[in-house]
């Protein structure tokens, strides 16, 4: 206790002292005081100095804070003198010390150099020169004390080692690691150079020298160079040695702030230690073994540690330090250096370490060293990667652990593909990756030579392959962290117009600089990186292929190029082209340079102009000729090419030769002797004399210098003039392996012309050139780094890889059984479909799907291995994961399931899922929870033939739908017992995974669950499609599926359902009548749970759901499954009709249908339904929309034409006005808007409620009333009148509903079109028409006449009984009225309909309405009058015979009948056909002239003046037509010859015309006799004298004394013979007796003055009549009392 206290009391009371103190007196203390007399004397002086300081102020220049400068040199030279002492006792205290003093940052110092010199070694340099000595002490303690202070000295903010000085501490390090015999030792040292490396650079990169820096790890230090080291103990060890260092200085850093004194120009020193430290490491690196030592151990072990802390450089290169140009310049000009000269190196150790210091480059420095990086990967990684046959198999295995490791950084993947392989002048380092890797994991082709034993092979291919999977699924990361969210729309454009491209980082500060190609007009500024990105893309893609097409046809290369804009289309731009760019084939531009066309001529000669051969050599100067081609084999060619080689280098060395001939001649001879001097085929070889005699005379006919040619020939001899050779490809694949499972056409996507890398060796030439193409990159635009963000980047790789590894993993998963590799090889396959499938490459999507689907092997049972099972899960995951991308991909996913549940069914020992086997099913133990397959596949009898269970036995192609049932030869045992094991390795996939797929389609998106249900419509379709095994199992998915998503938006699942209809229709109409029946009976439970939804109003949702029942109700042909139809269609509507809204249209459509089916039983069932529908559940046909009551009403209408039972039509039309009643009700109609169903049905119409034309009635209205009106022309009599009362009584018993403006709607879309066929008939024509014809008109007539007189009659009702509402349509009705009587057919029931008219509403008219309604009648009168001109021109073009023999009875026709069929004159039948028409004309004439009266009458105190005009003009009218038809003589007499010969009664036209006459007079008389005034002011009595006189002209004239020839007042009276009348016309004028005798009355009725007045117009006629023969004396007796009472008087006054 008494020394510890002495010892803590030494050094004095400062904290230097306290250090110092103990460790002087322990070196005393341990020190030989006669051998070391100096050192003991120095620490005793020490000492003593100690103990009598005191703590002082700061001295400025001292090496110890607190001390003066010259006793802190004092201390410090003893410490000195002790590490010189050689002894380990006195080594150790002293060491120790120095550690201390340095952790606690009490000794200062900035060293540039560490020496023996006190004149440039400042003392704490020459304390650490001495430290650094003691490594010469064969001692591992003080190694180890060595190191731990050297390491402290180093992690000392207070002691500034700079340049060599740093160095000097560094070579310390590595000597102890080189020479000592401990092996922890080696480690400290290694690990305390590698923590000094990390310290140096860590105050680099905060460029101060205050940062610190973490412990290194010792295990990933002892990883490559000295794994036979790394043990456990040494490593916890060595790390704990670290961790002391460290903390120690961390724990006491407080007190120091020296650095904190140094200037800017002292932190920028701290970075050029770093730089020194760091070239100073490369250049160890680049030490080699001498000629004398070519294996030298210490110096492979000295270049190991050198690689592996220049490894530790590039990780621990911050941020900073990453973009520091001076760094990676340095990085440039030594790192690279290095690299490439080890890479000459065949030792495995450097190799490896190459590797991993590149892969430090590549996730560090990648973006500052992009040129050289796309120089050492082709050289370091590719070269090894593309050699197939011969490589080595630990360097091959490192470089596939290197892409492995690449492949964990996603970002780095994807940045070498967009800086290399979519940079025009970098290699496609990606594509080259991905294609070696294909070649390597397809293995040695069969037949070539390798060095590789099988297992080699095969680790190769196994770790190809797994390189593959971590490419693809490191793109497959990066995608999804740039999308973030999963779920993302597809692009709008394929093309993808950018690609969104973002530049991070830049060179040399050339943001913007302008690329060095012109892809465009446009230069690099004015284009989006984006956009800039894709065009290098496309271009460099178009070059190549250029170059591919100028590498077999040079001409077509070069116009390609110049067409595409690739190059300048001037010679000197070609020339600079086949000069300059990398992958053309030397020996084709030799061929292109030597062509004789105009251009290529040009272009060689640009190409040799361009070359500077100044102060060459000539044999120099051919050799550098030659270098960049190889002259063609053409003479021709060579002499073209070298005459201007000869121009070009008399012209750069004028003083040469005389002339070009000399140089032309000389080149030729060179060329032969490279030729002669290096041919192993020629045998004798050219002498230095044979060249010489070949050469003499050549300049000018002098000799050239013998001394020139001869040191020429031994150039040309020595050293070969060496053409490139051309491009080598690698060796093909064999067939056999390209035809592994159809990847023919997969292998020839893949490009097979990458060119394989050559082995480098340490060649000078070589390293130069490469060192050059260095250089020449730096300041290139390919030089900027590109970071993407953009996945649409995806796309061009995806393009680039997705064929070699489809290639790579289908050929291995064919090949292959292990486990590892399956696994593997699922996984690519399922990181590619992730890929492809989020990237919306469908065909790339696709491949790999069907790759995968076909491994699973379920098309063929039973050759399944376990690997055909993890295919199986792994399409399962697929479907799982990637759902929502997989688009037209489901159908082979769901093709798969398909096939695996049918295994699935059968390894339960149940046959397939079909709907009716062909053989009964085997009975199994209901007791037995799951049967045994083998007991149903051993069994010879029915269930091994069932057709299902032959196929999975006989195997098929995955793309066969049907299974090959027929396929011939006998089931072995082998394969049978082959498939029950398989079924067993199914059991691993349950049925949960099965239905996981379909129950969770809820949570795909919109877009990708209509591809799902398209392609299970699809897979189900060619399930039921089999004629011998149709299945069922994806039909009942659907259903289910369905039901999964019927809660969906409405917007997808119309997109749904538009998919399931489609598919319900076509398999509905399946010929398999049980396929049919089992699909309505899935639409009908889908269509139960889809109305269980509740819909809005003016929605179609139900409607297009039930469509499929209306399609396969329309177009079946099976009886069974419209009845089905109807049943389901009924049990849907009856159990769910309170949510049935727009469905009605389609359930009423399947009912119209039905309603014509040619099976009764159908029809009864359909009608049954509707009946109970409308009866029962009324309110809710017409709640949602008006189409849908329309839909009833036809619905009721097509069963009315039921031609099975008339009982439907009647009931039919009942139910339609059951209807208007309903609606007359208004329960169906909410009259305030805020009334529920339920009160409509039972509630009352408001009294003396009238709807407008807002009222949903009208629009329910006029569906019914349309409905009735257009079955009013059925066909079927009961059904018309049927439909006529209906209608009629529907209208007039709710009539009173309507208001104006609806009644004017069901007047001209209702009542008026019933009456169309009459209101627009013209009458029937004769001219041009066969009897055929007018028999068909006839009978249209016919069939009309029946049914309009009740029409006519309700009519004129209806409108009576509504009068006050729709008197404005008396015009209207009244010309319907009218246009009966313009028909003959119907004259009498127009008629009829007139008068019942006026006589209902006649003295409610207005003088207006009456005098419309008479102008209409009159209209309708004269109407009439132009067919007997019709008449008259038919009779005019006949001729009738004198005599036929008559007619039976029977065969006479009235005015509505045809003659015979078979007549024996054609044209009396015509004739017959014109009196049955005069016949009917005058009855229509007679009618018009009685309802005159009739109407007169009736209504004479209604009619006004005008009104009476009318009446009296249509009266007049009738007669002077009645009197035409009688003055036509001819006509007359043809119609009676007819008649004779006819055996029928004449026309009574004569009759038509005394009675018109007739009513005339007296209705004129009547007009006088009741209305006076009236008479005097429309001339009356005038027209009554001038109707009299005209009926005595007609009397005289048909008693044969006309006017024109009675004798006139003072002629003398000429003598005449009086002819007697003949029958004739006796008969005539008997017939017009009685009209006379009404006339002579009427005139003796007149007045005396008017008689007097109008006694000379008619007194000669008067006078006349009393010479003619009347056939009565009743004519006499008038004339008698004319002249006895009126003339007579006038007389004899």
């Amino acid at each position: 206790m008494a020394s510890s206290g002495l010892s803590q009391g030494l050094g004095g009371p400062s904290k230097a002292g306290r250090v110092l103190g103990p460790s002087l007196d322990k070196i005393i203390k341990n020190v030989a005081w006669r051998k070391q007399s100096q050192l003991v004397q120095a620490c005793k002086s020490s000492l003593d100095r100690l103990q009598n300081l005191s703590t002082s102020p700061e001295f400025a220049g001292s090496s110890v804070p607190g001390f003066p400068p010259a006793d802190a040199d004092q201390f410090l030279a003893s410490l000195t003198l002790a590490l010189d002492s050689a002894a380990p006792k006195v080594i150790e205290p002293a060491l120790e010390c120095v550690q201390r003093l340095a952790l606690l940052g009490l000794v200062r110092c900035d060293a540039e150099q560490i020496d023996d010199d006190p004149a440039s070694s400042p003392p704490p340099a020459l304390l650490i020169n001495s430290v650094c000595k003691c490594t010469a002490v064969a001692d591992n303690a003080v190694e180890l004390a060595v190191l731990r202070t050297l390491l402290a000295s180093v992690r000392s903010s207070s002691l500034g080692f700079h340049g060599d000085a740093l160095i000097h501490i560094v070579k310390t390090f590595y000597n102890v690691y080189l020479g000592s015999t401990s092996v922890e030792n080696r480690i400290c040292a290694k690990a305390a150079l590698a923590q000094t490396v990390a310290i140096v650079f860590a105050r680099a990169e905060a460029d101060r020298v205050e940062a610190s820096a973490d412990p290194v790890s010792v295990p990933a230090l002892l990883e490559l160079s000295d794994k036979n080291l790394n043990e456990s103990g040494l490593v916890q060890s060595v790390q704990v040695f670290l961790i002391e260092v460290l903390e120690g200085w961390e724990g006491d850093r407080g007190g120091n702030s020296t650095a904190k004194e140094e200037t800017g120009e002292g932190e920028s020193r701290i970075r050029e230690d770093a730089l020194y430290l760091f070239k100073n490491l490369c250049k160890f690196s680049m030490k080699f073994s001498t000629q004398e030592s070519p294996e030298d151990e210490l110096l492979l072990r000295g270049k190991l540690l050198s690689l592996e802390l220049m490894k530790v450089v590039v990780e621990n290169a911050g941020p900073v330090l990453r973009v520091n140009e001076r760094f990676l310049g340095a990085t440039r000009q030594y790192l690279c250096l290095s690299l490439l000269k080890n890479s000459a190196l065949s030792v495995m150790s450097v190799f490896q370490l190459l590797c991993s210091m590149f892969m430090s480059l590549l996730s560090r420095l990648r973006s500052g060293l992009k040129a050289e990086i796309g120089i050492f990967f082709p050289m370091l990684v590719l070269r090894v990667l593309e050699n197939v046959l011969q490589p080595s198999f630990l360097q091959k295995m490192t470089v596939l652990n290197l892409l492995e490791r690449m492949c964990e950084d996603p970002q780095l993947v994807i940045d070498i593909f967009v800086n290399y392989d979519c940079d025009v002048e970098s290699p496609n380092i990606f594509e080259r990756i991905v294609n070696g890797l294909l070649k390597t994991g397809l293995g040695v082709p069969p037949g070539s030579v390798t060095t590789l034993s099988p297992a080699q092979d095969i680790a190769f291919r196994h770790e190809s392959v797994r390189c593959l999977v971590a490419i693809i699924k490191a793109m497959g990361q990066w995608m999804d962290q740039q999308l973030r969210v999963v779920e993302t729309r597809p692009p709008k454009d394929p093309d993808l117009d950018s690609l969104g491209v973002e530049n991070n980082s830049m060179l040399n500060g050339e943001e913007g600089s302008a690329i060095d190609y012109d892809l465009h007009s446009e230069s690099y500024g004015e284009l989006s990186e984006a956009a800039n990105l894709e065009q290098r893309r496309a271009y460099k893609i178009e070059l190549q292929k250029g170059i591919s097409l100028f590498n077999r046809k040079p001409s077509k290369g070069i116009e390609f190029l110049i067409g595409a804009k690739k190059i300048g289309g001037t010679p000197e731009a070609v020339a600079s082209f086949l000069k300059n760019t990398a992958g053309l084939n030397e020996t084709m531009i030799g061929d292109y340079l030597g062509e004789r066309e105009e251009f290529a001529l040009k272009v060689m000669h640009a190409y040799v102009d361009s070359m500077n051969l100044e102060k060459m050599d000539f044999g120099e100067a051919i050799r550098f000729f030659l270098r960049g081609f190889r002259l063609p084999g053409e003479a021709q060619k060579i002499d073209r090419i070298m005459e201007k080689f000869a121009e070009r280098y008399c012209k750069c060395n004028p003083n040469s030769f005389s002339s070009a001939d000399t140089a032309y001649v000389l080149a030729y001879s060179v060329i032969m002797l490279n030729t002669d001097a290096h041919n192993s085929m020629v045998k004798d070889k050219m002498s230095k004399s044979d060249f010489l005699r070949n050469n003499r005379g050549i300049d000018n006919g002098k000799d050239l210098p013998e001394d020139y040619l001869g040191s020429l020939y031994d150039q040309i001899v020595k050293n070969e003039i060496k053409m490139n050779a051309e491009t080598s490809t690698p060796q093909k694949q064999a067939n056999s392996i390209n035809k592994l499972l159809g990847l023919d056409n997969i292998l020839n996507l893949v490009n097979w012309t990458q060119p394989e890398e050559k082995a480098l060796g340490a060649n000078d030439v070589l390293l130069r050139h490469i060192q050059e193409k260095f250089k020449a990159k730096t300041n290139k635009s390919e030089s900027i780094f590109y970071m993407v963000n953009d996945v649409a980047i995806l796309r061009f790789m995806v393009e680039v890889c997705w064929a070699p590894m489809l290639a790579a993993f289908s050929v291995n998963l064919d090949q292959s059984d292990e486990k590892v590799i399956a696994f593997q090889c699922l996984q690519g396959f399922r990181q590619a479909v992730h890929v492809t499938a989020v990237m919306y490459m469908q065909t790339q999507r696709d491949a790999f799907v069907t790759s995968v689907a076909k491994f699973t092997f379920l098309h063929c049972a039973a050759d399944m291995k376990q690997k055909n099972v993890e295919a199986v899960k792994a399409i399962i995951s697929i479907a799982i994961e990637d759902g929502n991308y997989l688009q037209e991909a489901w159908e082979h996913i769901l093709t798969c399931l398909s096939r695996f549940e049918n295994l699935l069914l059968l390894g339960e020992g149940a046959p397939p899922d079909s709907l009716f086997p062909a053989v009964p099913q085997v009975e199994a133990d209901e007791k037995a929870p799951k049967s045994p397959a083998h007991q149903l596949l051993k069994k010879k009898g029915a269930a091994l033939q069932h057709p299902g269970i032959m196929a999975v036995l006989r195997g098929g192609s995955y793309d066969s739908v049907v299974p090959a049932v027929n396929v011939t030869g006998p089931i072995t045992p082998e394969q049978i017992n082959n498939l029950i094991s398989n079924l067993n390795m199914l059991d691993q996939i349950g049925n949960y995974e099965l239905n996981h797929i379909f129950v969770h389609s809820q949570r795909l998106n919109s877009e990708a669950i209509v591809a799902f249900v398209k392609a299970l419509c699809k897979v189900s379709m060619s399930e039921l499609q089999s004629p011998s095994d149709p299945r069922v199992f994806s039909l009942m998915k659907i259903v289910e599926i369905a039901h999964y998503n019927m809660n969906r938006i409405r917007l997808v699942w119309s997109r749904i359902w538009q998919v399931l209809c489609e598919f319900f229709v076509s398999v509905g109409l399946s010929e398999n009548l049980s396929v049919s029946i089992f699909v309505m009976d899935s639409l009908r439970q889908l269509a139960m749970k889809f109305l269980e939804r509740e819909e809005l109003a003016n929605y179609n949702f139900q409607s297009e759901f039930l469509k499929p029942f209306v399609i396969i109700m329309q177009k079946s042909n099976s009886a069974e499954i419209r009845e089905l139809i109807v049943r389901c269609v009924s049990q849907m509507v009856l159990v769910r009709v309170s949510n049935v809204k727009s469905g009605w249209k389609s359930v009423f459509m399947v009912f119209t249908t039905a309603a014509s089916d040619e099976r009764k039983n159908i029809v009864l069932l359909a009608f049954e339904t509707i009946e109970k529908i409308v009866r029962d559940y009324f309110p809710y046909i017409t709640e949602t929309e008006t189409t849908t009551f329309t839909d009833c009403v036809r619905c009721l209408i097509a069963f009315t034409t039921s031609r099975y039972n008339s009982d439907v039509g009647f009931n039919a039309i009942a139910f339609l006005r059951f209807c208007a009643v309903k609606l007359a009700e208004g329960g169906l109609i909410c009259y305030e808007g805020s009334k529920e169903a339920s009160d409509q049905v039972n509630g009352d119409v408001p009294d003396n409620h009238t709807f407008t034309d807002k009222d949903e009635h009208v629009y329910y209205w006029v569906p019914l009333l349309t409905g009735l009106s257009k079955l009013t022309s059925d066909p079927r009599p009961a059904i018309r009148k049927s439909a006529l009362e209906v209608l009629f009584n529907t209208l007039r018993d709710h009539g009173h509903l309507f208001s104006l403006s609806f009644w004017i709607r069901v007047y001209k879309s209702v009542v008026f079109p019933i009456f169309d066929t009459v209101a627009h008939g013209k009458g029937v024509s004769l001219d041009g028409q066969s009897t055929e014809d007018i028999e068909g008109l006839l009978l249209e007539n016919v069939w009309s006449s029946e049914t309009c007189a009740l029409a006519a009659q309700y009519l004129v009702d209806l409108f009576s009984g509504f009068f006050d509402i729709v008197r404005l349509q008396i015009k209207s009705v009244v010309s319907i009225v009218t246009s009966f009587i313009r028909n003959p057919t119907f004259a009498s029931i127009g008629v009829s309909a007139f008068l019942r008219l006026t006589s209902n509403v006649g003295n409610m008219l207005s003088e207006d309405e009456w005098q419309g309604i008479l102008l209409l009648l009159k209209e309708a009168a004269a109407s009439t009058q132009p067919s007997f001109l019709l008449i008259k021109k038919t009779m005019d073009g006949i001729e009738i015979p004198d005599s036929v023999e008559a007619y039976p009875e029977g065969d006479l026709f009235t005015e509505n009948e045809l003659p015979n069929d078979e007549p024996e004159d054609d044209s009396l039948q015509v004739a017959s056909y014109c009196v049955s028409r005069m016949k009917g004309h005058i009855a229509v004439q007679l009618l018009i002239i009685q309802a005159l009266m009739d109407l007169y009458k009736t209504h004479r105190e209604s009619l006004t003046p005008l009104s009476v005009m009318i009446l009296l003009e249509t009266f007049s009218s009738i007669c002077h037509h009645a009197h035409e038809m009688n003055s036509h003589a001819i006509l007359q007499e043809k119609l009676h010859k007819v008649c004779l010969i006819l055996e029928v009664s004449d026309p009574p036209s004569l009759h038509l015309e005394n009675d018109s006459y007739q009513n005339y007079l007296k209705f004129l008389q009547t007009l006088i006799d009741d209305n006076p005034s009236l008479s005097e002011d429309r001339g009356i009595e005038l027209q009554l004298v001038a109707a009299c006189e005209k009926i005595l002209e007609i009397y005289l004239d048909c008693a044969g004394l006309p006017i024109q020839n009675q004798q006139l007042p003072g002629d003398r009276p000429k003598a005449k013979w009086v002819i007697p009348l003949g029958t004739i016309k006796k008969e005539e004028l008997a017939a017009r007796t009685s009209l006379v005798v009404s006339t002579l009355q009427v005139l003796c009725s007149l007045e005396k003055d008017t008689f007097k007045k109008y006694i000379c117009r008619f007194f000669p006629l008067v006078v006349n009549l009393i010479r003619c023969e009347h056939s009565s004396g009743e004519v006499q007796r008038v004339l008698r009392d004319l002249f006895q009472f009126c003339i007579g008087p006038i007389i004899i006054l």
